[in-house]
This record gives structure tokens, sequence and C-alpha cells, in this order.
């Protein structure tokens, strides 16, 4: 099941998450170009999978019910204990172009911080 959105993990996803000697992929998944998480299948046992579902390019929260969604939706095609949750690239990036704050970056990464703890227990 191809996700028809260009751009989308599915062209390389079979080889790519197979890598030798690679454990683990920080995927960008903040818009819609990325495609779904249908090519999560193809990570090998072995991989671990960040899902970088919170955006450094517009300041605005993502919704927890929002976040969590996304993850249940992941864990449909990689069992959950392999995923994790990053931004989708690093907040550096927004020095020149977006109106992100401090703050902004403080609220995301409390976010995350929530986020993961809730869905992984992790402390």
């Amino acid at each position: 099941m191809r996700s028809g959105v260009p751009g989308g993990y599915e062209p390389i996803a079979e080889i790519s998450f197979n890598i030798p000697n690679v454990n683990m992929f920080l995927l960008e998944y903040d818009t819609p170009r990325a495609g779904d998480f249908t090519p999560l299948r193809h990570a090998g046992k072995d991989k671990k999978i960040l899902l970088g579902i919170i955006s450094t390019k517009d300041p605005r929260l993502e919704g927890r019910d929002d976040i969590k969604r996304r993850i249940d939706d992941a864990a449909k095609h990689i069992d959950l204990e392999r995923l994790g949750l990053c931004p989708q690239c690093g907040f550096s990036t927004n020095l020149f172009g977006t109106e992100f704050t401090v703050d902004d970056e403080r609220r995301k990464i409390e976010r995350m911080i929530d986020i993961s703890r809730e869905v992984w227990g992790t402390s």
C-alpha cells in the first residue's frame, strides 16, 4: 500500500530501514509530505524509529491528543516499544524566517517529554 504522497518514505523504506550498523532513524513526520506510517513496517527488528511529529517550523504547540493519536497510528505498523518522539528537525533551523521564541521551544520540548512519559513510561 503506497501513501500516494510525493516525498513519502515508501520508495526508500525497505532498503534504508535495514541498513547495517544503523540502529535508529529520526524521521520527519510533521507535514503530509512525509506520507503515512505504513513504510515503518519495513524497519528491521533491531531498528528504532523516532517520529519527528513536533514541528520546528511552526511555533504553535501541537495538541497532546493529536500527537498521541499519531503515535498510535505509527504503532499499527511497528511495535510501540521501538518508537520514540522527537522534533522534526533541530530548533536551530528557525534562527531565520520563523517567529519562534525560547518559550515556544521550551513548551514543545516539555510537551514531548510529558507525552513520552505517558506513552512509554520513561522518567
